[in-house]
């Protein structure tokens, strides 16, 4: 026997024509997230029919399994994973096996209950996975009630569930399913551009977007030196907190401070927000246009706060022609924080900081805005040079 990782999907085996593309994503992430987390080891990843196998240079023990199953369990596109022996598809050698892995790690004190869970991909097997459940069930039964006289087999709930696989190469045993984070192979969708703000909205959205194949980089717009340079700190952190969830990322830092000078000489108080949010777009349209994003994620949710009324969004979508996309559209606010506390961002995104959309806003925001008088007064705005200017002075910071 030799130990492995056994790696199911689901949406992914749905995939008709295209299913072998996806399935190549998802093991090429796999083993770049491994290597990435544990370079002292030495992974081989090998797809098989409806399931990726890894196995390793080194034995798993106990506290490597733990490390793994955390690394693992933020790749994208696995639906369960588990710690399995491999080896050969004839059934008394399973049979054998089992019995003998049981005895190994003493399991057969703790068990009052059991099942055999087979599947079998090779449909050229002469026995149904039903008949392979009773014949294993049978022998493992017989072992069992020597030293346990009260042994049962139990569907339901049982003390003991071993799964055995049988595919066109080989056979597996194990003992446990490891749910995985779902959702599609990190860059099958495409990559975009995430507003990350610090608060606790725009981590949870850039989640979102990850944990649909997207390939996602950040843009935060900051005011120093009019403000602490604490904000970028933070959004740094959150940065590398959803950085778990995929392979190398970047952030573009764009200095926003002098351009929120500009709109508070040429803009009525209760717009400045709007305009703010404007010109953040039309700044990061015209860097994904450069950098070939396809899309920019925002964490705006629906009558959340006075920007993010209908009118008030319509109204800064109208600046740009870029897709935006806002996977948090209809969540309410104690969705989001729970969303962000699974993920670990929460704690980061509640420490006080001063974004550049604080700064200087103003006590009473319009919340109904009209499009025909935004357009009119931005007009007189230098929206190019503005956008020349940020860009020119953009700073990009790699997180790994």
């Amino acid at each position: 026997m030799n130990q492995c990782i056994i790696i199911h999907y689901n949406e992914i085996a749905l995939k008709s024509g295209n299913r072998k593309f996806f399935e190549n994503f998802l093991t090429r992430n796999i083993g770049k997230f491994l290597q990435r987390d544990f370079p002292q080891i030495e992974f081989k990843t090998e797809r098989l029919f409806g399931r990726i196998m890894i196995s390793s240079s080194k034995i798993i023990d106990a506290a490597t399994q733990k490390k793994i199953t955390n690394s693992l369990m933020n790749v994208f596109g696995i639906a369960n994973f588990s710690f399995a022996w491999k080896l050969s598809r004839d059934l008394k050698e399973i049979e054998k096996n089992i019995w003998k892995i049981i005895q190994t790690n003493k399991l057969a004190g703790k068990i009052k209950t059991f099942r055999i869970s087979a599947r079998r991909s090779d449909k050229n097997i002469p026995l149904t996975s039903e008949q392979i459940n009773q014949r294993i069930g049978g022998y493992l039964f017989s072992k069992l009630e020597k030293k346990i006289p009260k042994i049962k087999v139990c569907l339901k709930n049982p003390n003991l569930n071993c799964f055995v696989e049988i595919t066109e190469k080989y056979s597996f045993i194990y003992f446990e399913k490891i749910k995985g984070a779902s959702g599609m192979p990190q860059g099958v969708s495409g990559k975009a551009l995430a507003l990350l703000s610090g608060g606790i909205d725009s981590p949870v959205a850039a989640y979102y977007a990850i944990k649909r194949g997207v390939k996602i980089d950040f843009i935060h717009f900051h005011s120093m030196p009019f403000v602490s340079p604490a904000s970028v700190e933070k959004v740094k952190q959150l940065a590398k907190i959803i950085g778990k969830f995929q392979l190398n990322s970047k952030i573009f830092m764009i200095p926003f401070g002098e351009i929120q000078k500009e709109i508070l000489l040429n803009v009525p108080e209760k717009l400045r927000v709007i305009f703010y949010r404007r010109l953040m777009f039309q700044i990061a349209e015209s860097l994904a246009k450069k950098e070939k994003y396809l899309a920019l994620y925002t964490g705006e949710s629906v009558a959340q706060v006075a920007s993010q009324t209908l009118e008030n969004i319509n109204a800064t979508n109208e600046s740009v022609q870029i897709t935006i996309l806002r996977p948090l559209i209809g969540f309410d606010k104690e969705e989001i924080i729970t969303k962000a506390q699974e993920i670990d961002t929460f704690e980061t995104s509640i420490l006080p900081h001063q974004d550049c959309c604080t700064r200087f806003i103003p006590k009473h925001p319009e919340t109904r805005a009209n499009l025909f008088q935004i357009k009119d007064i931005e007009k007189n705005l230098s929206v190019s040079k503005y956008i020349i200017s940020a860009l020119k002075e953009m700073e990009i910071i790699k997180i790994k």
